[in-house]
């Protein structure tokens, strides 16, 4: 539907009240019925659990349409940046809603480049803290950590909003493989300024001191692509808590840090690691894939279908048929064969052929493919949200300027519909 064709106000009718509401047209031709005055004007809100059908924003950075499996950074299809660009680019195209020149590239290639190094004395908080401890609360708590090492970080001038924002997408890689090192009882490795930024994240987490490490660089290309995929995705749990977090005034690294939380729990970014520990199931218990499948249908089993569905997605994820290949190729590439693939695939074939799960929509999202990928490059599970953390930094960190610039955005706060008791006279505890 085009501005022209739609509808300018939408007709509420409560009671004997009725209220003409403005209706939104987005540049893709959305509706969205603007209900800013309603509580004002009536007395009452809206109730949506999950926030599932409500617009927190308007945003230029990422349109995403489910029912179509449509995902488009700035405009430019997903499937296009996967396959021509790179993930320092696309960086650039998110924090700007535009595609650099090749002297802006350049530039912003270096400042990224040459901001990797964290503080000396950031290390003490990862020698603080228990080497089984999960790396995402460890990257959560040395990105929060960061503001003690920058008091001046925004949200204040854009000038000084871009310069934490350069930072953060610098350090987070080695934040990141810090994390891991520490993990495994392993030295930290500095930054290399003559790598790539993947080819650097690899650097920094199998390097050591002991030999010559060289990033390979078809394993150093699949990482880049899988950093691609999950660099935004419109206002999801993670993203939605970095802006909440931000309209309050927080800064960047604090902001983002709740975001990385956010993003840990397994029904948001943890899946890819859950789908790996299914496929493993799979592949070393007594179920076949069909039986399986079998008992995913049914609701007291116990056994959960990992991967597949969506919030947003009613069709095939298109992230998902762009991993689904690259898994292919980066296991011919490495010479490998994975027999967790065979698994993945026998149960995306079931499930597509399945009334049950193709009436339910559920098809294989960015998680189920991803997990067998970032095992193939020799990345532990443990390690996935990690992972996925790095590529969603841009996404984040766009979304946390993009706030900072809206005239119009205010503090979240939602409202409630109050369902406890009515009012209660108090009366002292020796006589209840």
């Amino acid at each position: 539907m085009t501005k022209k064709q739609a509808p300018k106000t939408a007709k509420l009718i409560i009671g004997d009240q009725e209220l003409d509401l403005p209706v939104m047209v987005g540049s893709e031709g959305e509706l969205a019925i603007d209900i800013t005055k309603l509580r004002s004007t009536t007395g009452a809100v809206t109730f949506d659990p999950g926030l599932g059908n409500t617009g927190a924003c308007t945003s230029k950075i990422t349109f995403l349409d489910g029912e179509q499996g449509i995902l488009r950074y700035a405009g430019y299809p997903i499937e296009e940046l996967a396959q021509q660009s790179n993930f320092v680019e696309v960086m650039w195209l998110l924090l700007h809603q535009d595609l650099p020149s090749s002297t802006q590239l350049e530039q912003f290639n270096h400042d990224v480049t040459h901001h990797t190094m964290l503080h000396e004395d950031l290390k003490r908080l990862f020698a603080s803290l228990p080497k089984a401890g999960h790396p995402m609360a460890v990257c959560a708590a040395a990105v929060g950590a960061l503001s003690t090492y920058y008091q001046k970080a925004g949200p204040q001038t854009a000038e000084q909003n871009w310069s934490d924002a350069v930072r953060l997408l610098a350090k987070m890689p080695t934040i990141a493989a810090y994390s891991f090192k520490h993990s495994i009882g392993q030295p930290f490795m500095y930054p290399r300024n003559d790598l790539s930024y993947s080819s650097n994240i690899l650097h920094m987490m199998f390097a050591t001191p002991c030999g010559k490490y060289e990033p390979n660089p078809v394993i150093a290309r699949a990482l880049d692509l899988l950093l691609i995929l999950h660099a935004d995705h419109e206002q999801n749990c993670s993203t939605s808590t970095v802006r909440t977090v931000g309209s309050s005034g927080a800064n960047l690294f604090a902001s983002v840090s709740a975001g990385i939380s956010a993003l840990w729990g397994p029904l948001h970014g943890g899946a890819n690691e859950a789908v790996i520990d299914m496929l493993t199931s799979i592949r070393d218990g007594e179920r076949s894939a069909r039986q399986f499948m079998d008992l995913a249908k049914q609701k007291n089993s116990g056994v959960r279908l990992m991967g597949f569905g969506h919030r947003v997605y009613k069709n095939y994820d298109p992230r998902a048929l762009i991993l689904k290949q690259a898994c292919y190729d980066v296991l011919a590439e490495l010479g490998r064969k994975d027999p967790l693939l065979d698994i993945a695939l026998e149960l995306e074939q079931i499930a597509l052929s399945d009334n049950y799960f193709i009436e339910r929509k559920l098809y294989p999202n960015v998680d189920f493919y991803s997990g067998i990928i970032y095992k193939a490059l020799g990345i532990p599970s443990d390690m996935f949200t990690v992972f996925f953390a790095i590529g969603r930094m841009p996404g984040w960190v766009a979304q946390w300027l993009e706030y900072q610039g809206d005239s119009a955005a205010r503090i979240t706060r939602p409202r409630q519909i109050y369902m406890g008791p009515n009012k209660r006279t108090y009366t002292d505890v020796s006589k209840r």
